[in-house]
Formats: C-alpha cells, sequence, structure tokens
C-alpha cells in the first residue's frame, strides 16, 4: 500500500519526542558506564534491553563479537531495503565519553524506534547494528568480514562534533606497534657494554620527524612511547610505541605507511638493536566514502528540522565506519553538542557530551535519521539515486 512520506516523517519525529525521556536515560547511561572497546557489556546489555522491550528482535554477540548485536523489528517481512542505524557505544581510555559515542547510540536507536511500523510489511525495515570498539578496535571490520553487514543496503549514523555537517573527508588510518630489543648494561660503569634500545626509538621518531616535512598536507603522523626503559642507571634493553599513520588518498596511506616503518627500521640498524612488529587485524581504518545522494536526502531532513550546515569539512579523524562506506552507500553525519572551539578527544567534550544541548541534538539526529530511513524505503527513486551512487 502507498505511504504518504511527509506524513510518516511527522509520525517519526512525534515517536522521538514521546521516547525522549528513554533515550536521554540511554544516553547518560553509557555516560556515566564508560567502557573501553570490546568490554562495552553494560551499554550492549542496556541498549539490547531497550530494544527488545519495544517490538526487536534482538541477537546478542553477533558475527561472533560479544559486545556487537543486531536487533531487528519483530513484524518485518521479507522484502524492500534493509537500512541498519549503526550504534557505537565505547569509551576512550581515561577520558570516558570524549567522543560522545553515547550520544550515537541513543540516536540510532531512536531512530529504528521511530521507524518500526512506519514501513509497510515487506516494503522494507530499519534495524539497529551495535558496533562495539570503533576507538582503536576495528569492531565494524570485523562485523565486516563475519558476513553481518550482508544485505544492508545502506548504513547511517551520526557523530556529535562542534559544527552541522552531511559529510566530512575522514582520514584513512593504518597503524601499528613496535618494540626494539638491545642489550642490557649498567649505564655509569659498563655503558659500552650495553645496546640501547632507547636510542632507536628516539632515532625513529627523530626520523619521523623529519619526513613530516615531506608529506601531503592531509598527511598525519603521530604516536607514542608505551615503554622508554626500567630506570636510568640502565641501559634499556627494550622499548616500545604505538603509530598511526593517516591519509586521506588510500595509496599514499599505504606509500606513507611503508615510508614510517622505515624509519623505524634504519634506528634499528643504526643502534644494533632488533625491531619487533606487531600489526593488527583491524589494521586499516579505510578513508570515509561521500554518497551524495544519500547526504542530500539527510541535509533536506535537517532543514526540516530548523538545522543547517555549519563550519567547513575539514579532515575528523579516522573511523572504522570508513570501511563499512567503501562497501555499502553510507552516511557519517555530524551534529553540533557544543562551541566550534571544542575538539573531540578532550575532557570539555566529553562534558558536552552528558549536556542538555548534547541531548537536544541526540533528539534531532534521531528524527533526521528517521526521516532519512523512510526516504530510502518508501521513495525508490531516492533509494536508486542512493544505489548508483555508490556503484
Amino acid at each position: 500500500m502507498d505511504v504518504d512520506i511527509e506524513t510518516a516523517k511527522a509520525e517519526a519525529a512525534a515517536r522521538v519526542a514521546a521516547a525522549s525521556a528513554d533515550l536521554a536515560a540511554l544516553a547518560d547511561f553509557i555516560h556515566a558506564h564508560p567502557e573501553v572497546a570490546y568490554q562495552e557489556r553494560a551499554a550492549a546489555a542496556r541498549i539490547a534491553g531497550l530494544l527488545a522491550g519495544r517490538g526487536f528482535a534482538v541477537t546478542r554477540g553477533a558475527g561472533g563479537v560479544e559486545t556487537a548485536f543486531v536487533a531487528v523489528p519483530d513484524d518485518a517481512a521479507p522484502g524492500g531495503p534493509t537500512i541498519a542505524m549503526l550504534a557505537e557505544y565505547d569509551a576512550l581510555p581515561g577520558l570516558g565519553h570524549a567522543c560522545g559515542h553515547n550520544l550515537i547510540a541513543a540516536m540510532s536507536v531512536g531512530a529504528a524506534l521511530a521507524c518500526r511500523g512506519l514501513v509497510p510489511r515487506g516494503a522494507g525495515r530499519v534495524v539497529v547494528i551495535g558496533t562495539p570498539a570503533e576507538e582503536g578496535g576495528g569492531g565494524k571490520i570485523r562485523l565486516l568480514d563475519a558476513g553481518v553487514f550482508r544485505g544492508v543496503d545502506a548504513a547511517l549514523m551520526i557523530h556529535p562534533w562542534n559544527r552541522v555537517r552531511a559529510h566530512v573527508p575522514a582520514l584513512g588510518r593504518m597503524r601499528f606497534e613496535v618494540e626494539f630489543h638491545g642489550r642490557a648494561a649498567h649505564a655509569a660503569s659498563a655503558p659500552h657494554r650495553g645496546v640501547n634500545a632507547l636510542d632507536a626509538l628516539l632515532q625513529a621518531f627523530g626520523a619521523v620527524a623529519l619526513l613530516r616535512q615531506q608529506v601531503r598536507p592531509d598527511a598525519r603522523i603521530h604516536g607514542i612511547i608505551t615503554r622508554g626503559g626500567e630506570s636510568p642507571n640502565i641501559i634499556p634493553a627494550l622499548t616500545a610505541a604505538n603509530v598511526y599513520v593517516r591519509a586521506a588518498d588510500p595509496a599514499y596511506l599505504r606509500d606513507l605507511y611503508d615510508r614510517v616503518k622505515a624509519c623505524f627500521e634504519g634506528a634499528a640498524r643504526a643502534t644494533g638493536c632488533r625491531v619487533a612488529w606487531r600489526e593488527h587485524p583491524d589494521n586499516v581504518y579505510e578513508p570515509v566514502r561521500e554518497n551524495r545522494p544519500l547526504a542530500d536526502l539527510f541535509l533536506r531532513n535537517l532543514r526540516r528540522l530548523g538545522l543547517a550546515e555549519t563550519g567547513d569539512d575539514e579532515p575528523a579523524g579516522s573511523t572504522d565506519f570508513g570501511n563499512v562506506s567503501q562497501r555499502i552507500p553510507g552516511l557519517h553525519g555530524y551534529l553540533a553538542v557544543c562551541d566550534a572551539g571544542i575538539d573531540l578527544h578532550t575532557t570539555e567534550f566529553a562534558a558536552a557530551a552528558a549536556s542538555a544541548r548534547g541531548r537536544d541534538a541526540m533528539l534531532a539526529g534521531a528524527t533526521a535519521l528517521a526521516m532519512t530511513a523512510l526516504d530510502l524505503c518508501l521513495d525508490e527513486a531516492a533509494l536508486a539515486a542512493v544505489r548508483n551512487a555508490h556503484a
């Protein structure tokens, strides 16, 4: 049967408003109980419980990942597109929800709740995929590899930020952990008998610092020393670091990654140390691929809510949503929860993620996501444009 899209969107907005207290409580709970990558047991259980109580069949441990899930409306029938709302809910070590993932989860849940029953049986369905470990753990990559996204026609989510954007060119990212193995010796009485693993690490970072002058403007190289030695009077026998390399172009990213690794290999040869690598299975976060027709649908729905884009589209870090967007049409929008001077991954942003402004943005985001999903389910031409743009 035909469904009037504008009527459905108005009903979705009303449903989000009616669920506002529950959505705010969900966001506040996740914020108050920060859990890092793959440890998000309380958050996943809370989200799954809310969805199960509102007419969704929830499968926990999706893709073999303990804290992932898939929630499907229990009245869904085969036919039409499957639109996935992606929920993130992991926190940052030491900073809590300084990336606002508590709000991402509440927005995606709210959108799915609003859409349930508004799409005729067989005309499509709006599901929720719980995606843990975005902060360095590559949860979406594991779910992609496990086939959890098979059959999904479009993936939608909104990230809190300090501006409103339909798309931001998130950088691709590769990372490695590295160790230098030297030989310990007394730093005062017999330093000549040692092989200094800290010298190797410092030389490597020095070479990287020189390399930065020669890289493209959109590239980023940054890392930390995770082990620098045991005591000043011992020549360090073991040092370690964690290094990220980012760039917008996938081919250039891989080339730059090899050049950064060469800095560490050269330092090992210069100091006589042995270098050892640990490259993670989730090593490659791909750049986010824009789908312009999908972004335009989202923008029109934001305007309906009285919101417009603000700021510019400078790169905003990296995300494993990039890997999803390379395979299926994706929307990774942004809504402002704070002023432009407050950045992600700060204590100030963590406070914004639990603020009244953050909750208002969460409700607007849930509504805009729901409206965009309804466009895809109820307007065949809109869905075709999104598919063609991706193809």
